[in-house]
């Protein structure tokens, strides 16, 4: 193994995006993934992570050539260095999208073989790029505060000043009494009001704390994603969203989409793309609350059919309440891999929002067993939804359409939509 480049700097000239939130360069013989930089730039570069290989990871700490497109960084704690928020607070928004759009363009390419040019829309509420998150989550540290992890670290970062949220949203955070290891999770809902709420420590096991490796990671994993106590300290923990006239009351840490436009769109595009007819069958898989079983629901008429699969009790429990006017649609709560083979009606229509790793094989292929016309596939993962696709291209479906949002403004995130159709 070659001499580790950890701390070393080396002056680069930066090329493409990738996937990530790096511009890839090269430096005798090897790839270097370098945050806080944009294409074209040249740069000194500090080697932050270096595991060997054929590459290694880096911060740009000195402009050397700044790209004409450079701003002012728009977030206080995202440098180098700092919290891993904002990794493209930058740059303009149009360089931006721009640069999602490249990335987006080149996973369908390289994971799909799909060659479609795809450009990165901007959501109503956006503004200049602050202030369109409707949630965020902190860590707390060791001595009780709260803030945001390092990049690619457990070390945390507590000066409250991302932008992504309104400022007014930390209003008395920082000075709270939180217990170290908690996380705590801001709301600033659809009726405008704020909620707060303490998340307990997750019960980590023994072999969690004391081990290192793969078992220790897994056993932490795990403990993250079981059930953990909450504390509201402020609001009543029942946010209210709302698309079109409808709302939602749910679980103050349930999920909503992040971007305050997010929602209202997508279901707009769905129910465009869905083309729900009287007696249709559909499936929302992955669903939530629901919001995408109604828009199903809301173009087909009380005569279609709506199986709608979520894994959270909590938000089956909250969709049913809110949607307690359309009878047509049924909420199963169960994993979607388990619920697919009990449906009880085939679908014309499927639609799929699964997590940032994607709805996989075994998911795809019992939808596409399932004989559907047309699927609406939504991924916050371009890598992951790239692949997914390419999965449905194997079971003889074709893209159709395929659109992509800027929903994360300052960071490297990104979601895509794809409208799938059965047959050449």
């Amino acid at each position: 193994m070659s001499e580790s480049w950890l701390g070393r700097r080396v002056e680069l000239r930066l090329g493409n995006p990738g996937h990530g939130g790096f511009v890839v360069a090269r430096h005798e013989g090897r790839v270097v993934f370098v945050r806080h930089g944009l294409p074209g730039e040249r740069v000194t570069a500090a080697v932050t992570e270096d595991r060997g290989g054929s590459y290694c990871r880096a911060d740009a700490i000195e402009i050397l050539d700044a790209s004409p497109e450079r701003v002012m960084p728009m977030c206080p704690v995202s440098g180098p260095g700092g919290a891993g928020c904002c990794d493209f607070s930058h740059a303009s928004l149009r360089v931006q999208r721009e640069m999602k759009s490249q990335v987006v363009s080149e996973q369908l390419v390289r994971l799909a073989r799909v060659q479609r040019n795809v450009d990165v829309e901007e959501l109503p509420g956006t503004g200049d790029g602050t202030g369109w998150r409707t949630r965020v989550r902190l860590a707390v540290d060791a001595d009780g505060r709260p803030g945001y992890h390092r990049h690619r670290s457990s070390g945390i970062v507590t000066d409250l000043a991302c932008p992504q949220i309104e400022q007014g949203a930390y209003d008395g955070v920082a000075e709270h009494d939180w217990k170290p290891g908690s996380e705590v999770q801001i709301v600033l809902d659809g009726a405008d009001e704020r909620h707060v709420i303490e998340i307990a420590p997750p019960k980590v096991s023994r072999t969690g704390r004391t081990s290192s490796g793969r078992r220790g990671a897994m056993a932490r994993r795990a403990a993250g994603g079981a059930p953990r106590a909450e504390r509201v300290v402020l609001g009543s923990g029942r946010p209210v969203e709302h698309v079109g006239d409808r709302e939602w009351p749910l679980a103050g840490t349930g999920f909503w989409q992040a971007h305050r436009g997010a929602a209202e769109t997508y279901s707009e595009v769905v129910a465009e793309w869905a083309e729900m007819s009287e007696g249709d069958a559909a499936w929302d898989l992955y669903s939530g609350v629901g919001v995408f079983a109604a828009a199903l629901a809301g173009t087909g008429g009380p005569s279609v059919h709506v199986d709608s699969v979520e894994s959270s009790r909590q938000a089956v429990s909250d969709g049913r309440a809110a949607l307690a006017d359309l009878p047509q649609v049924y909420f199963h709560a169960d994993r979607v891999e388990r619920a697919i083979s009990a449906l009880p009606t085939p679908p014309r229509v499927v639609v799929l929002d699964p997590p940032r790793s994607g709805a996989g094989r075994d998911v795809i292929e019992a939808v596409t067993a399932a004989g559907a016309e047309r699927i609406v596939h939504v991924g916050c993962d371009p890598a992951s939804f790239a692949r997914d696709i390419g999965l449905y291209l194997a079971q003889d479906y074709r893209v159709h359409e395929i659109r992509a949002f800027d929903a994360f403004p300052l960071t490297h995130h990104v979601e895509c939509l794809a409208l799938l159709v059965r047959g050449h």
